[in-house]
C-alpha cells in the first residue's frame, strides 16, 4: 500500500496527487509506478558520494520543494521564437501534457502511430505495456525511478516494420513556470519495427522566468536492421533543472544516431545509455554543450557492448565559458560475449575563461579479449596561432574567435545528416556563440597561451 511507504511527507503526498491525475490506469502500469516510487523512497536523491555523480551536486533539486506543474495555456504565437515552424510534424506538450491544439500531426500513413503516450495508454494500452518500463533501469538511477512514479504524458511514435518516415518527427516541450518551483516528468516512447526508418527531435525550452524542474525519460527501442536517428535540444531559463535520461534497445544490425545540444539551463544532467544488443549493430553519440555564467552541465554516457561484431563512437565537444562547469562521464563496458567489440571515445574541450571547470572521465570496462576501444580527452583554449592568422587576414578579435569556436561546434554538427534538423540546430549555435565569442575577446589580452592537454 502506498500508505506504508516510508518517504519524506511531501513527496507521498505529491506522488498521491498524481495517482489522482492518472485515475483509471491500468493494473500493471499502475504497479510499474509503484515500485518505481517505492525504489526512489528507498535510495532518494544522489549525492557527490556516488560515483556516477560525483561532479555534479544535485541539492538545488533535492533540497527544493517541487509541486507538480499544473496545465497552463499558451497561445500559438508564442512558439514562434522557438522555430517551430521548421518542422511539418510537430507535437508540443506543455508542463509535460500534450497540447493538441498547439500541435500538427500530418495523416499518419503506413500505420505510423505519432501522438501523446497518454492518449495511447488510455485508447490501446496493450500495444504499450510490452515497451513501456521494460528496458529504462530504475533501480540504478533515482531520476529514472522519479520520472517513472510520476510518468503521465509523452511522446509516443511507433514505426512498423518496412516503414520509412520521410519527415523529421519535432517534439516542444514548454516549461511555463509558475509563482513557486514546479516539476514535470514527461515519458517518451519510441519503437522502431525491423527495416524501419525514423528521425526525432526532442526540444526542451521554458517560457517565462522562475524556478522549474523537468525530468525526462526516454526508451527507444530500435528493431533489427532499424535506422534511426535521436536529437535531443535543452535551451530552458536561467532558473531551469533539466535531467534527461535516453534508454536505447538496439536489435540486430540496428543503427541509431543520437544528438545532443545543451545550450540553456542552470543544472542539466544529460544520461545517454545505449545497450548494443544484437549482433552487427551500431551506434553513434554525438554531442555539443555551450556553457555561459555559473551554468552546469553534466553528460554521462553509458554504452554498453552485450553482442559480437558491435561498434559504438562517442564524440562529445564542450565550449564553457565564464564560472561554468561542465562534465564529460564516458563509460564503455565491453560484456565477455562481445567479442569483435569496436568502440572510440572522444571528449574535446574549450575553456575560454581561467573561471570555467571541466571534469573530465573518460571510462572503459572490457570483459572480452578480442576487441578494439579507445578512449581520450582534451582539454585546451582557443590556438591563438589560428587567431593570429585570422586576424592577419582583417578580422577583428571577437569575429576571429567566433569563426574558431563555430569550426569548433561545428565538427558535431556535421554528424547530423538530417539537412532539416542540422539547419534548424544551426541557427541555435550561431545564435549562442556570438556572446561567448565576445566575453572571451575581452579577457583575451591577459590570457597565456595554452596548448591541447590530453587527459585520458
Amino acid at each position: 500500500m502506498i500508505t506504508e511507504i516510508q518517504v519524506p511527507e511531501k513527496y507521498l503526498e505529491i506522488f498521491e496527487q498524481s495517482e489522482s491525475r492518472t485515475g483509471g490506469q491500468p493494473r500493471w502500469l499502475r504497479s510499474l509506478r509503484q515500485d518505481a516510487f517505492a525504489r526512489f523512497s528507498d535510495v532518494g536523491f544522489p549525492t557527490t558520494h556516488d560515483e556516477d555523480w560525483r561532479f555534479t551536486n544535485v541539492s538545488a533539486v533535492s533540497g527544493s520543494s517541487f509541486d507538480l506543474a499544473e496545465p497552463a495555456s499558451v497561445e500559438r504565437k508564442q512558439l514562434e521564437p522557438f522555430g517551430i515552424a521548421d518542422f511539418a510534424c510537430r507535437l508540443v506538450f506543455v508542463n509535460g501534457l500534450f497540447s493538441k491544439e498547439l500541435s500538427t500531426l500530418p495523416s499518419a500513413a503506413k500505420r505510423v502511430k505519432i501522438g501523446s503516450l497518454a492518449d495511447q495508454m488510455a485508447q490501446e494500452a496493450a500495444s504499450v505495456e510490452p515497451h513501456l518500463g521494460r528496458y529504462l533501469n530504475t533501480d540504478r538511477d533515482a531520476f529514472a525511478a522519479l520520472n517513472t512514479a510520476f510518468m503521465e504524458d509523452g511522446v509516443y511514435v511507433a514505426v512498423p516494420a518496412d516503414v520509412a518516415v520521410e519527415t523529421p518527427i519535432y517534439a516542444l516541450f514548454i516549461t511555463v513556470p509558475g509563482t513557486s518551483p514546479t516539476m514535470n516528468h514527461p515519458r517518451n516512447l519510441i519503437v522502431a519495427g525491423e527495416n524501419s526508418q525514423v528521425t526525432l527531435v526532442e526540444d526542451y525550452v521554458s517560457l517565462g522566468e522562475g524556478t522549474s524542474f523537468s525530468n525526462t525519460a526516454t526508451e527507444l527501442i530500435a528493431g533489427d536492421n532499424a535506422h534511426v536517428s535521436h536529437y535531443m535540444v535543452v535551451r530552458e531559463g536561467t532558473g531551469a533543472y533539466n535531467f534527461s535520461t535516453l534508454r536505447i534497445q538496439q536489435g540486430r544490425s540496428a543503427n541509431v544516431a543520437t544528438h545532443s545540444l545543451l545550450l540553456g539551463g542552470a543544472l542539466i544532467r544529460n544520461n545517454v545509455h545505449p545497450v548494443l544488443a544484437g549482433e552487427g549493430s551500431e551506434c553513434l553519440i554525438n554531442g555539443l554543450f555551450m556553457a555561459n555564467g555559473r551554468q552546469h552541465m553534466d553528460n554521462y554516457m553509458l554504452v554498453e557492448h552485450a553482442s559480437p561484431h558491435c561498434d559504438s563512437r562517442q564524440f562529445y565537444n564542450g565550449i564553457l565559458n565564464g564560472h561554468s562547469h561542465g562534465v564529460f562521464h564516458g563509460r564503455i563496458i565491453v560484456h565477455k560475449d562481445a567479442q569483435k567489440t569496436d568502440a572510440k571515445q572522444t571528449n574535446r574541450n574549450l575553456l575560454l575563461s581561467d573561471d570555467a571547470q571541466i571534469d573530465t572521465k573518460p571510462q572503459l570496462e572490457i570483459y572480452a579479449d578480442d576487441v578494439k576501444c579507445t578512449h581520450g580527452a582534451t582539454i585546451g583554449q582557443v590556438d591563438e596561432n589560428a587567431l593570429f592568422y585570422l586576424r592577419s587576414r582583417g578580422l577583428d578579435e571577437a569575429s576571429a574567435r567566433h569563426v574558431l569556436l563555430l569550426a569548433f561546434a561545428n565538427e558535431c554538427l556535421d554528424r547530423m545528416h538530417s539537412p532539416q534538423v542540422r539547419e534548424h540546430l544551426e541557427r541555435l549555435v550561431n545564435a549562442g556563440l556570438p556572446e561567448s565569442a565576445q566575453l572571451a575577446g575581452e579577457r583575451s589580452g591577459n590570457a597565456p597561451e595554452r596548448n591541447w592537454e590530453e587527459v585520458g
